[in-house]
């Protein structure tokens, strides 16, 4: 049986899981699979023991067959059509994971992955997007992108193309683009420009619920439609809706 070199109950120790993320090894979920694999060790010594804690000096190091398990994880690029949520079914709504099955794998796939049933092994949306959006939609089982997207410091970039109806005025933009406030928090600076009479270009880094629609409507003008269609460095190109694909290999976000 192995034992823990950690002292038990210091409130001022972190949780192991917790340090391991903090330290960018893995997601809280990995960490607490890891130790309960006996795939940690806390200063040479393993550490199976979950909610054990360690000293925020401790030396964690990290078993190759956990590196092996998180390389083998996929993330999944999918076209969200109209109609379906991002999480878990609501108000009758089925979530956009029932669509990652093998007839809806795109053709062009580039990818050299091939589908498997363990690829849906708790395979979970990074980000949200609204039932009545379309567009670009993360869904992986490696909780350090995970975070790396949807973690409380990440500055990713999003783009939308977004129909509106209404007048916008020029300081109706400026306020887009710099000034707004959404339940108390000052909003961070947005690209906001047109792409033609009558949509606008959205880059955001940051996404709070139904930000951009919230937006306009504080400015005056009403989104009929929102497509989201770039993260980060991975464009929505030519995915075609109700479609997905893997993320390769060489593609970061």
């Amino acid at each position: 049986m192995t034992r823990s070199p950690t002292s038990p109950e210091s409130p001022e120790h972190p949780r192991l899981s917790k340090r391991m993320g903090e330290l960018g090894l893995c997601s809280r979920r990995e960490a607490d699979r890891w130790i309960t694999s006996g795939w940690v060790r806390v200063d040479g010594e393993v550490v199976d023991t979950l909610g054990a804690r360690v000293s925020p000096e401790a030396r964690i190091e990290i078993d190759s067959a956990a590196r092996e398990h998180q390389s083998g994880q996929v993330t999944v690029l999918l076209h969200k059509p109209v109609g379906y949520v991002s999480g878990q079914a609501e108000d009758g709504y089925e979530p956009a994971i029932v669509l990652v099955r093998p007839e809806n794998h795109w053709a062009a796939d580039p990818s050299p992955i091939r589908f498997q049933q363990d690829h849906l092994r708790a395979l979970a949306p990074a980000g949200r997007l609204d039932i009545d959006s379309t567009g670009l939609l993360v869904l992986t089982q490696d909780g350090r992108l995970a975070k790396q997207l949807i973690g409380a410091g990440s500055s990713i970039e999003k783009e939308y193309l977004v129909r509106v109806e209404g007048q916008l005025s020029t300081d109706g933009m400026q306020r887009l683009q710099h000034g707004l406030t959404l339940d108390g928090v000052q909003l961070k600076p947005a690209h906001v420009s047109w792409q033609n009479e009558h949509q606008l270009r959205f880059v955001l880094r940051q996404g709070r619920k139904r930000q951009i629609r919230r937006m306009c409507e504080l400015v005056g003008v009403a989104v009929t439609a929102l497509k989201r269609v770039r993260i980060g460095n991975v464009p929505l190109a030519g995915l075609p809706v109700g479609k997905w694909r893997y993320l390769r290999p060489d593609e970061k976000f």
